[in-house]
């Protein structure tokens, strides 16, 4: 049972009186692909081949109107696992020749089987941060400052019960680094956009994330179906967001 969220279109997957379509695909990645090197290496790059897999013609906010978020699952021991959340069914094709061996399912079964009581285990990456104050003395005014310890385990506990989830028990730890490269700006008369600019002129931008794992019950399964579609939380364009879920056994 992992969250994964879609729909033929978005009226469908919002429908109240129609089950909502959901679709999960498990890409697991080939580390010696040339291509998978560097998407692994500039989030911003990682997030544009995710979005290769959807429809073209979305509109302004593709990522919102297809309902995708992404996240890329690595344990040290076997390849690299990215998993894909959408709201319209993907197309594995678009990945270049030998990118990742890729599986589809339909997750709309699991998202009408969430009752109240259901005890399920959850991973979940977290953009956990605090946002300073115009007063603040430990960043500029709005700056995002990342959580650790208690704290990041405190911002999890706080959102779950809005996401329809009672947490059992929460392990954190942080994610590996993610990094995107961006481009600068470009000034008003164009200077500096050329096609000859190079990555190491672009903007880095280091992301902080936290994972959290455990097991929790399920208290509102509206809610909950919710959360899974949406996301939670910030920096889904970085990875952020994809609750899974998976049965849990029962007490006793």
């Amino acid at each position: 049972m992992t969250a994964s969220s879609s729909a033929s279109s978005p009226r469908t997957a919002c429908s109240e009186d129609a089950a909502p379509r959901a679709w999960l695909t498990r890409l697991v990645l080939n580390p010696a692909h040339q291509q998978v090197y560097r998407d692994l290496g500039n989030t911003a790059v990682l997030h544009r081949r995710v979005m290769s897999l959807v429809p073209d013609g979305l509109g302004d906010s593709p990522r919102a109107t297809a309902g995708v978020l992404f996240r890329l699952d690595t344990d040290r021991v076997g390849p690299p696992v990215l998993l894909v959340q959408t709201r319209v069914a993907v197309d594995t094709g678009r990945l270049p020749n030998g990118y990742a061996e890729a599986q589809t399912r339909d997750m709309t079964p699991m998202l009408s089987a969430l009752r109240p009581g259901l005890p399920v285990r959850y991973r979940f990456l977290g953009n956990a941060v605090r946002r300073c104050g115009r007063n603040s003395t430990v960043g500029s005014w709005k700056q995002a400052i990342p959580l650790n310890g208690e704290d990041a385990v405190q911002w999890w506990a706080d959102r779950a019960p809005a996401s329809g989830l009672a947490l059992r028990s929460c392990l954190s730890s942080a994610s590996d680094p993610m990094t995107a490269y961006h481009a600068p700006a470009s000034p008003p008369d164009g200077r500096g956009s050329g096609t000859s600019r190079k990555q190491g002129q672009d903007i880095r931008v280091p992301y902080a994330a936290t994972l959290y794992e455990g097991v929790a019950e399920v208290r509102d399964p509206a809610r909950l179906r919710a959360a899974l579609l949406a996301g939670i939380g910030r920096g889904k364009s970085y990875g952020c967001g994809l609750l899974s879920l998976a049965p849990a056994p029962h007490d006793g």
